[in-house]
């Protein structure tokens, strides 16, 4: 049986879709747009937010997205801002994103826990990730699933998904049609209807049932009435996955 990791991996690498434009972040997203240019999107253009365009590296995963091997085999060196300016005219379809905390609608949080002022922890912030959230069509979100980090009610709001509800975005001056695409945790898919904008199970692993999809979640997670099964990584993903990571930065 594939573990969490490479499930959550190849889960999202194939959301990635051949001829788009994804904003790639460090770790997980790195592996999972590679892995798609390898095996069924050839002609994924990967922006790296260390000014990157295009870069497809060998031999390693790069520790981070700032390093010179994330310009290998690309077709621009660019900045950071040159690459964030990028979203902003809506070049970039997908961008990928992780957080702390997430809500029903998609909302995260990469700041702090407990409040501002006395924090319990303070968090990294948002980097690119208010930027990418803001900006790019489809935002995935890729996390690891349990009853703090899905939560009713974040801490604080770092990065806007649907903000609280449908239309809310564009009310707030954001880009309209942007917004969270979907969710990948170790437990399931999630998109947001939008009708109601609200976290909904789409798909969920073998051997994950519905049940344990709510038992991890601090709020009642809405369910599609057709879900599905993701199938288990095939043989020649695992394959792909750990020939791109020989040094187990992700697959550790």
């Amino acid at each position: 049986m594939a573990t969490d990791t490479e499930r959550m991996i190849v889960a999202s690498a194939r959301l990635l879709e051949d001829n788009k434009s994804v904003f790639v972040g460090t770790g997980m997203p790195m592996l999972s747009a590679s892995l798609a240019q390898r095996l069924h999107a050839p002609g994924l253009l990967t922006i790296y937010e260390g000014g990157g365009v295009g870069g497809q590296p060998e031999g390693r995963l790069p520790i981070q997205v700032s390093e010179s091997l994330t310009f290998q085999n690309g077709v621009i060196v660019g900045s950071m801002d040159y690459v964030m300016s990028l979203a902003q005219a809506g070049y970039i379809e997908y961008g990928f994103l992780g957080g702390a905390e997430i809500d029903p609608y998609g909302n995260l949080n990469t700041t702090v826990i407990g409040s501002w002022e006395n924090p319990k922890v303070r968090l990294p912030g948002s980097g690119g990730g208010s930027d990418i959230a803001s900006l790019c069509w489809r935002t995935i979100i890729l996390m690891r699933q349990d009853k703090r980090k899905f939560t009713p009610k974040l801490n604080f709001l770092t990065s806007p998904g649907y903000l609280d509800g449908p239309g809310a975005r564009e009310r707030s001056g954001l880009p309209a049609n942007t917004g969270p695409y979907r969710v990948v945790t170790q437990l399931g898919v999630y998109g947001f209807p939008e009708e109601t904008r609200r976290m909904t199970l789409l798909q969920i692993y073998e051997g994950v049932t519905i049940e344990d999809v709510q038992a991890n979640s601090g709020f009642d997670i809405d369910i599609h009435p057709d879900v599905e099964t993701i199938p288990d990584p095939t043989e020649e993903e695992v394959n792909q996955m750990y020939n791109l990571d020989p040094d187990g930065i992700v697959l550790a």
